[in-house]
């Protein structure tokens, strides 16, 4: 049985090995998540224990899809860090083993990230894909909603370069602010980017 689990940064380093073989079966699959093959597991490894400082801070968090013998599959979610993007965050580095795909993980993994962002009042969700993988499949069978394609956006893992196509889906209830008045003080001042 698999379990999905959120992790500390500590449990985060605790997992790096293990997350690393995962990351290097991925790339090595030809699945584009940012890494170039033939990927290092030491530097897979160490990429992973990068990420403990975000994920204590509260800006990433990881989950992981752990079966009896290892980790099946794993997801991030990024939050926006500037104040008028605290309303969206972006999915990212969605991984499931290849000897674990089709039984529904990515779909779990995904809905975990998806409900963990609407209780913390995000609303907005992003994410960007190799155009035409199977990943596209899953975002569209869950709701997500294709916004365009750029081409030539990132290597795959041999190198070449590949169009990536950008995905938004709703969560939660957005919820505006309140309108203010603009303040005496303020309102004719010239902003620098005004």
């Amino acid at each position: 049985m698999t379990e999905i689990v959120l992790v500390s940064g500590p449990e985060l380093i605790t997992y790096a090995d293990e997350l690393a073989a995962l990351l290097v079966e991925t790339v090595d699959g030809g699945s584009s998540v940012g890494f170039l093959a033939p990927l290092d597991r030491d530097v897979a490894a160490a990429w992973w224990r990068e990420r403990a400082g975000a994920v204590d801070a509260g800006h990433l968090q990881v989950w992981i899809a752990r079966d009896a013998e290892r980790p099946a599959g794993t997801i991030g979610l990024v939050r926006a860090p500037l104040p008028n993007a605290r309303h969206r965050a972006e999915v990212a580095k969605l991984m499931v083993r290849p000897s674990a795909r089709g039984q529904g993980l990515g779909r779990s993994l995904l809905a975990a990230a998806e409900r963990s962002a609407a209780e913390a009042g995000v609303t907005l969700l992003v994410l960007d894909t190799e155009s035409g993988s199977p990943a596209e499949r899953l975002y569209r069978s869950a709701g997500w909603a294709e916004c365009g394609s750029i081409p030539d956006y990132a290597s795959d893992p041999a190198g070449f370069l590949k169009p990536t196509t950008l995905y938004y889906k709703a969560v939660g209830s957005a919820q505006r602010a309140p309108d203010r008045p603009a303040s005496p003080s303020t309102s004719s001042q010239a902003t620098p980017f005004g």
